[in-house]
């Protein structure tokens, strides 16, 4: 089995780039938390202090991530074969949990404010501070979007989907800031507030989804229906008789069995299935593929996609 493309020094470096967005997102959330919460309490805004406690929980989701990471960088070693690469996923899944506990209380919270019958109207320097503010986590979304995608991680692309999220809570919170104090629909600022809560929901779900699906061995089909039309189409592959893939952190593994030609010699054999390695660890995301070879008969697994 060919080692990957890319080696153990440039995956540690990736790793370390993916802290840099981590420490981005604890910086940003840091700051705008603060104020958030002590504008939003002294200003009367339902939604923008919502915000807050959003951006609050997000400072503890992304130190989870930035845990995960520093752990997934360590080398294997007896007790982990395979390295450490699944605590990044671990981390994003810890961080979808507790996104999901601020989304009920800023929900709850959104509920008891619309059935007090005393209508608040926020202060005016509310509305500028959820406008900044959604220009902030636009620079930082940015920022961790496109470095999760230049090193292929899991946990960093989950953050920026989060960094995604703030910049609506905190549009939402806006419009439901000037609502109040323009038209002065007072309702709208709470209502606002519940909006916060949904969005962070959803976003803790998408977040939970796809690390629940990675840990439990699950893999998108269609990536996996292109690595099968890869085996397919590659020289002396006859037939496909097994084939899967795992995510381990942002790293794929692949493991395949195939049939070709009985008479074919060993060493030739083995040719057939390093060319197969090398092609889809070529594919930056694979990072280690096991190709077993048995020979083709035809009353075997007919069943089975065939060349």
């Amino acid at each position: 089995m060919p080692a990957s493309t890319i080696s153990p020094a440039d995956k540690d470096e990736r790793m370390k780039q993916g802290e840099k967005g981590a420490w981005v997102s604890i910086a940003a959330y840091l700051f705008l938390s603060t104020l958030k919460l002590f504008v939003g309490h002294y200003a009367s805004s339902k939604a923008l202090f919502a915000d807050g406690l959003n951006n609050a929980t997000d400072i503890v989701a992304s130190v989870a991530v930035l845990i995960g990471l520093r752990i997934a960088r360590k080398p294997a070693d007896a007790d982990h074969r395979y390295g450490h690469r699944r605590a990044e996923t671990i981390a994003t899944f810890a961080a979808a949990f507790i996104m999901a506990s601020v989304a009920v209380d800023v929900l709850w919270d959104g509920v008891r404010s619309l059935m007090r019958p005393v209508a608040v109207t926020p202060d005016p320097i509310s509305m500028w501070v959820a406008l900044f503010s959604a220009g902030v986590m636009i620079g930082v979304y940015s920022y961790n979007s496109k470095l999760g995608k230049a090193i292929n991680s899991q946990a960093l692309l989950a953050t920026a989907a989060d960094n995604r999220a703030d910049v609506l809570v905190s549009l939402g919170a806006f419009v439901g800031i000037v609502g109040s104090l323009v038209f002065g629909w007072h309702w709208l600022d709470p209502v606002m507030a519940l909006v916060v809560g949904l969005i962070i929901a959803k976003t803790a779900y998408e977040i939970f989804y796809e690390a629940a699906h990675a840990l439990t061995d699950g893999y998108d089909e269609k990536e996996l229906r292109e690595i099968k039309q890869v085996i397919q189409g590659s020289e002396g592959v006859l037939q496909i008789r097994d084939l899967k893939a795992r995510r381990h952190g942002s790293d794929v593994h692949v493991d395949a069995v195939i049939a070709v030609d009985g008479q074919l010699s060993v060493e030739e054999s083995h040719r057939i299935s390093d060319q197969i390695e090398q092609v889809l660890i070529a594919r930056e995301e694979i990072e280690q593929v096991m190709i077993h070879v048995e020979p083709f008969t035809p009353t075997i697994g007919s069943s089975e996609s065939q060349k």
